[in-house]
């Protein structure tokens, strides 16, 4: 990834997060807007790969699961060692 493209994409994800922030302030269950932004992501990444008329075959769907996998797995990390630079522990929680 280029770093105008990094640029651009931690802009898009805080744009996301500010959104998502904004509807929990108004009253919505953090959970809802979790599922809302997984369902989002759903349907935004079939577009991206298929357009307004195509469809995910399997392997297409194991590939953004894998992706979506490894992106969690790096928030975990960097939220990790945030915590233990403040002397913290994480509390490990299953969905």
């Amino acid at each position: 990834m280029s770093d105008e493209q990094s640029n651009q994409h931690y802009a898009c994800m805080n744009r996301f997060i500010e959104l998502a922030n904004e509807l929990k302030d108004e009253g919505m269950p953090v959970a809802v807007v979790s599922w809302a932004m997984m369902t989002a992501s759903a349907h935004y990444s079939t577009y991206s790969v298929a357009g307004n008329t195509g469809g995910l075959n399997d392997s297409g769907i194991e590939k953004i699961t894998d992706a979506y996998r490894q992106q969690l797995k790096q928030v975990q990390e960097v939220k990790k060692a945030e915590i233990e630079a403040r002397g913290g522990e994480i509390q490990q929680k299953d969905a």
